[in-house]
């Protein structure tokens, strides 16, 4: 029934036959079998079906909450008894917003060196994104912002305060200030990551709020091509402080702390409501909590 439920959620989330059975590694025959024998056990209808995938019925959509909790449960028990003979083992996988990435190697490096036998699997997500992978069982844990906007359920560990800098060419005329107000960016040409980004969600509530408009010449989710920009263009981006600081070292930027308001927000390990947590989750929220503490 495992192997049903699991290929019942791949159809749940890919809304698409074929695509599902290619998730699961089956035939799409094999799948809608699957999926029509899981509806004889439990007695229900759970897809809306036509000439293509129309929907779950009402019973699919509890199924599916149930679904998640019942493989959700399997994978834990086999983990645990895994860890129990071998130790941890096997891949962590991440989903970290993408200017946490480079402070993640802080918590990944020091997990590996605690659990040699551990890999890593990185992704860069949005929030809503992360949120979705958790619900979703496709990451064991997050890592992303914890007092902005709402989480739902979930475990959270703060791990560091993420505070802002304006990053630009050391000739450009505000690179002589040695900090910078939130209004000292009006009538720079700005590049920003895209809406969908919680950062710039952030960012630009703080700049609309001095008066700013808010008008990026470049958006893009990747933190390397706004340096790009700013490099080539000479225009301005705003990154936290610890995602800009790997980009200084050895390129003519700098970085200036922006004041009035000196705003921070909350940044940490995000992971799935479970009790008793599994042995890789209960492993993996002491190496947290212990994040930036040496």
């Amino acid at each position: 029934m495992i192997d049903r439920l699991e290929m019942f959620l791949a159809l749940a989330k890919a809304r698409h036959f074929g695509r599902a059975a290619e998730a699961v590694g089956v035939t799409q025959p094999t799948l809608s079998a699957a999926i029509r024998q899981l509806e004889d056990q439990l007695g229900v209808m759970l897809v809306r079906r036509g000439s293509r995938f129309q929907g779950l019925t009402p019973e699919g959509e509890r199924v599916r909450d149930w679904a998640r909790r019942i493989t959700g449960d399997m994978r834990a028990m086999k983990e645990e008894l895994r860890a129990g003979r071998e130790g941890l083992t096997g891949v962590l996988r991440l989903a970290v917003i993408p200017t946490a990435l480079g402070a993640v190697t802080q918590l990944t490096t020091r997990f590996a060196e605690a659990h040699p036998k551990m890999r890593f699997s990185l992704r860069s997500a949005t929030t809503t994104q992360l949120l979705s992978a958790l619900e979703d069982h496709e990451v064991d844990a997050g890592i992303g912002y914890l007092d902005n906007e709402p989480l739902g359920r979930v475990v959270t560990v703060p791990l560091y305060s993420e505070r802002y800098v304006a990053v630009l060419r050391a000739d450009a005329a505000l690179a002589g200030k040695a900090r910078l107000r939130w209004a000292d960016l009006s009538g720079a040409d700005l590049c920003l990551l895209t809406p969908d980004m919680q950062n710039r969600r952030i960012i630009a509530g703080h700049l609309a709020a001095a008066g700013v408009e808010v008008a990026p010449k470049v958006e893009t989710n990747s933190t390397i091509v706004l340096i790009s920009h700013v490099l080539s263009s000479g225009w301005v981006t705003i990154l936290p402080e610890r995602a800009a600081a790997i980009f200084l070292e050895g390129l003519p930027l700098v970085a200036r702390p922006i004041t009035a308001p000196d705003a921070a927000h909350e940044i940490g390990l995000i992971a799935p409501w479970r009790e008793p947590h599994t042995p890789l989750l209960a492993a993996l929220l002491a190496e947290a909590r212990r994040f930036d503490r040496d």
